[in-house]
């Protein structure tokens, strides 16, 4: 939209006071009676309209009868305009209705666009003046004395801050901004100076912000004004918060480490208002040295704890191996019955082209074979879960569990363990196939055969190793294999493997958990997702190239089951060569699952992937977790949020925390 000059302005006026009778009627609802008083006619290609005196010249050729042809085609072209500056006004109308309403914004009765931007500037953390003069303004002290005090370990160190003080990057700030377009008469006497001091310094540049230290405490500023807004979620649905509890609070023994570090953790989550806590179940804890011999004392301790602080519990069937990598983190593996069977049949773990196996987890190849002491995997998995719930059959009773996580796979989540560090495989490597275990080939050469097709049983020589890149090999690449007969005719049977497994497993786990509430982890594998062939993703088990939608059958069974899904979100609108080096999309991949899952119907939850310290990761799963510009207002159900460290060793700003979970909550902060 654009300001009229004066003498528009004054036609306008004259406009206004034609159309006077109909302005109420018609700001109401203006469009039908656009339509009702010229329909519009079909656009028709036709010549360019002469104007001007080239007008008048070829009017006087052609005589009389074109020239009043001419005049009434001016007549409708005015009617025509003045319905445009009808709608136009209207349109103005209701945002400036909705501003006032929703926004609190301070607009007078008959505003104009320059008190629209006045007034968005201001809120911006601009100043405009009287005479349309607009600069940034410094935050008062006050503002400096309200904001909470960053940990030590903020990204933000106190030697950089004393590097480059406040004044610093004040005295850094861009040169001031003048607007020399005078405002109209509407504007000039609504203007609503801001609840500053107008005549305090205003710092200009002297130099280019070129210094670290100086963008350093640009970002504490920003971060600053950025408290001016933390009412922006408030009466937005509620997003319960749960927290997950640190892998080593329960060791390899079932014994619960340190009872009083936990009462404190739980103390001040508590004081967050935290609505409840999440708890990994290890079947190689459990289960870990004789088959159907489960010991739960440790858990049992554990959630006596989280009880007495009247929290929600969800729990998660971890039937993976956690740890043992690079970080130094606790090494939890499956049960030992079961890895002293897999020395003498080590293809009940999956294996890639070369014959490594994975131990991380078992292969879906044995979910219907007794190769586990005269039991399927599918029974093994089932009897746990089980024996889970009749032991803490008072637990239930009461409410306390709120939800069972059901692990299917590599690091709990639906996908194969495409991905495994300990092999070597380093982001962003595309993975390899995992389907070179006796089971799973014997499964596929059932499917070769049953397609009519023997020689196709066997698997892709082509696709690379576990970090190749998906040009530099000839299955992955641009009008790659993937796309040929064979390579759909794999793929397919890959990803319908694990979509098996899920069904066979979640059929069970309904039997086991009646009337609770049943959750499935989806990964996200963002990295090669603007490429044909989305290598990653395949190698996962998740068919979703180009010309495929890999998640939608995956989610007809999630639906069949009446599954929550949650998914792992990653933090978005990050933009950096490591994303670029990897062509990953994060923002596409979370948009296409979560717009796929909410269409069939599926309840949504979330979980973030990495640790988040600063206030734009925390907002980043807000918005994901509750979309604004959703037409069906859809949210997700729950969020978990993995804590890197417990809150009581301060690495964590308590501050930053409790605001991102008031704004999940839509509380005002």
């Amino acid at each position: 939209m654009s300001v009229d000059n004066d003498d528009a302005t004054n036609t306008n006026f004259q406009h206004q006071h034609q159309d006077l009778d109909h302005s109420s009627d018609y700001l109401s609802n203006p469009l039908p009676q656009i339509l009702d008083s010229q329909p519009q006619p079909q656009p028709q290609p036709q010549a360019r309209r002469p104007r001007g005196f080239a007008a008048t010249a070829a009017a006087a050729a052609m005589g009389p009868a074109t020239t009043a042809k001419g005049k009434k085609e001016r007549e409708k072209e005015k009617e025509r305009t003045k319905l445009r500056e009808r709608h136009r006004r209207a349109i103005t109308s209701r945002m400036l209705a909705g501003l006032r309403q929703y926004g609190n914004f301070p607009l007078p009765a008959r505003a104009d666009m320059n008190d629209v931007l006045a007034a968005l500037a201001r809120e911006a953390g601009w100043v405009v003046e009287a005479d349309g003069t607009t600069y940034r303004q410094s935050p008062p002290p006050s503002h400096l004395a309200a904001f909470p005090v960053r940990s030590v370990e903020s990204p933000l160190s106190s030697s950089s801050l004393r590097n480059c003080s406040v004044k610093a990057a004040l005295d850094h700030q861009p040169s001031v901004l003048r607007i020399d377009e005078s405002l109209s008469p509407a504007s000039l006497d609504s203007v609503v100076i801001a609840e500053r001091d107008t005549k305090s310094e205003k710092y200009t540049s002297a130099s280019p912000i070129n210094s670290v230290e100086c963008l350093e405490a640009d970002q504490l500023m920003q971060d600053i004004r950025s408290g001016e807004h933390e009412n922006d979620y408030t009466g937005i649905p509620n997003v319960p918060i749960f927290v997950k509890l640190p892998t080593g609070v329960i060791n390899n023994f079932c014994q619960l480490v340190d009872p009083g570090g936990v009462r404190q953790e739980l103390s001040h989550l508590k004081s967050l208002d935290v609505d409840g806590i999440v708890i990994d179940c290890w079947w190689g804890i459990v289960e870990g040295w004789c088959p159907q011999k489960y010991v739960w004392s440790g858990y049992r301790e554990l959630f006596n704890i989280i009880r007495e602080f009247k929290l929600k519990l969800q729990v998660v069937m971890a039937f993976h191996e956690f740890g043992g990598n690079e970080s130094g983190d606790m090494l939890i593996t499956l049960p030992c019955w079961v890895l002293d069977i897999g020395k003498e049949n080590g293809d009940i773990f999956f294996s890639d082209r070369e014959g490594r196996r994975n131990t991380e987890c078992l292969s879906w190849g044995i979910d219907k074979e007794r190769v586990l002491k005269g039991r399927t995997g599918i029974e093994v998995y089932f009897d746990f879960m089980r024996s889970f719930r009749m032991e803490f059959d008072d637990l239930f009773a009461e409410g306390l569990v709120s939800g069972i996580e059901i692990g299917l796979g590599a690091s709990g989540e639906l996908k194969y363990p495409s991905f495994p560090e300990r092999i070597g495989w380093r982001y962003p490597g595309i993975g390899e196939f995992q389907c070179y275990d006796k089971y799973l080939q014997q499964s596929l050469c059932r499917a070769a055969k049953l397609r009519g097709h023997s020689f196709w049983a066997k698997g892709p020589d082509n696709a690379g190793e576990y970090n190749s890149r998906p040009h530099e090999t000839g299955f992955f690449c641009e009008r790659g294999d993937y796309d040929s007969y064979y390579g759909r005719f794999f793929l397919n049977w890959y990803a319908q493997s694990l979509i098996e497994h899920a069904d066979n497993v979640l059929s069970l786990a309904s039997l086991a958990f009646e009337e609770t509430k049943i959750i499935v982890k989806v990964p996200a594998v963002h990295w090669w997702y603007k490429t044909a062939s989305h290598a990653a993703e395949l190698t996962a088990g998740f068919y979703n190239s180009t010309n495929q939608d890999g998640y939608s059958s995956v989610f007809e069974v999630l639906r069949k089951h009446m599954v929550t899904l949650k998914f792992v979100c990653l933090r978005l609108h990050v933009s950096g060569q490591e994303n670029d080096e990897a062509l990953a999309d994060p923002e596409g991949l979370s948009w296409q699952v979560l717009n796929s899952a909410w269409d069939r119907g599926l309840a949504v939850a979330g979980e973030n992937a990495l640790p988040c310290y600063d206030r734009e990761g925390y907002m980043s799963m807000v918005e994901m977790a509750k979309p604004r510009n959703d037409p069906d207002h859809r949210h997700f159900t729950f969020f978990v949020y993995q804590q890197p460290t417990p809150l009581g060793e301060g690495t964590i700003c308590l501050p930053e925390l409790a605001y991102f979970i008031k704004s999940m909550h839509g509380k005002d902060s």
